[in-house]
């Protein structure tokens, strides 16, 4: 069986590409990061376009959000017809979603390939319903979805083999839109255990962390809300992670109640984890967010929404809470709930250690997708 993976993001991709190289299922990945920045791949395996992510990122810091949009789609464009142009031969095409208009049409016609659209978040559309409606309650301008970004994944919805989602609430959205459920296949996010392990605490601080961008598609306001009025003595707030324009407002009206710190090297999250009693994570929308398993590894219990995947990594009242989405009420009564019960607290936290480990991390992902692939090309035959 021979592989090829294309995203021109980072995302989980290079660790796809890396499990199917461990099984020798890979021909190659195509990205628009430097080929340097792929670890454990052969670099004769990695095609990579960098300067269209070298010219996003200059404008990015621009602050120019139209002209960003403009370069954001020319790049998506660009990328797809660079990978069409120049696809290695192969039986299975894993693409991710925007990407992969005119390559799934190469791997189809060019291989007679089985063609897989991977989707990190829910439905484009319910997505964007769901933004459009956050940002109305707050009556803060919205700017939508490029259109011409919806069109092109609603095109790879329709003609892919299988689209791939990472949990329950992102394969629900698109059912509910109408998708066959046997189109659409959910594979679980893996997390590296071996970067993400417990350390000793160093104190005694009830420490409340949230991990992720600060912003409205994030809930930052419903967290900020819960956390303040709290009222609990030796407690703190962290907050890590880059900011958006958005939420700016918020963090000034709750100053004084959070420890803002900015954005964390990846391979030192485990360290904050490590110094922190619970992980809140009050997604509006999102496919899964990895930083639920990366808490999960280093021993925390975690409280998140029922539209951050959460469901899927732990059991409610096991290892963490689920709450619903826009309740800083729900998710203050949670976060006082371990406050006030230490000994369960640990034990959730522990309870959420032996769940991941469990798991298996990634390697249990990458045989879950190799599956995948397998049953996709034995229906061909």
């Amino acid at each position: 069986m021979k592989v090829c993976i294309s995203s021109a993001g980072q995302f989980h991709a290079f660790d796809l590409a890396r499990q199917m190289e461990l099984r020798g299922q890979l021909q190659k990945l195509y990205t628009a990061y430097p080929s340097g920045r792929v670890s454990g791949i052969q670099q004769s395996k990695v095609a990579s376009l960098p300067w269209l992510m070298y010219i996003l990122k200059g404008f990015e810091k621009t602050g120019a959000t139209s002209f960003v949009e403009h370069i954001n789609w020319m790049m998506i464009a660009s990328f797809d017809r660079w990978v069409a142009n120049g696809l290695d031969q192969c039986d299975i095409f894993h693409h991710w979603s925007s990407c992969g208009v005119l390559s799934q049409q190469a791997a189809k016609g060019r291989w007679q390939a089985k063609v897989i659209c991977e989707r990190g978040s829910s439905h484009i559309l319910s997505q964007s319903q769901i933004l459009a409606d956050e940002y109305d309650r707050w009556g803060i301008s919205y700017r939508p979805i490029d259109s011409r970004i919806i069109e092109r994944e609603l095109i790879e919805y329709e003609a892919a083999d299988r689209i791939v989602v990472p949990s329950t609430f992102a394969r629900r959205s698109f059912i509910d839109r109408g998708f066959d459920p046997a189109k659409v296949t959910q594979v679980t996010f893996g997390v590296d255990i071996k970067l993400f392990q417990h350390i000793p605490k160093t104190d005694d601080v009830f420490r409340i962390l949230y991990v992720g961008q600060m912003s409205l598609r994030k809930g930052l306001p419903y967290i900020l809300e819960a956390v303040s009025g709290l009222g609990i003595p030796d407690c703190e707030f962290w907050l890590i992670g880059s900011m958006t324009a958005d939420v700016e407002l918020f963090f000034k009206r709750y100053e004084g109640c959070f420890r803002y710190l900015g954005v964390v090297p990846r391979q030192e999250l485990y360290q904050y984890y490590s110094q922190a009693s619970v992980l809140v994570l009050p997604s509006l929308e999102e496919g899964m967010a990895m930083v639920q398993a990366q808490a999960m590894a280093c021993g925390l219990p975690v409280i998140s929404t029922t539209n951050s995947g959460g469901e899927d990594l732990f059991s409610q009242g096991v290892e963490g809470f689920i709450v619903p989405i826009r309740s800083p009420e729900a998710i203050r009564e949670r976060i006082i709930y371990l406050y006030e019960n230490p000994d369960i607290r640990q034990e959730m936290g522990q309870a959420a250690l032996k769940r991941i480990q469990s798991l298996g991390g990634w390697d249990s992902y990458g045989e879950a997708m190799s599956q995948l692939y397998t049953s996709l090309l034995a229906q061909s035959v």
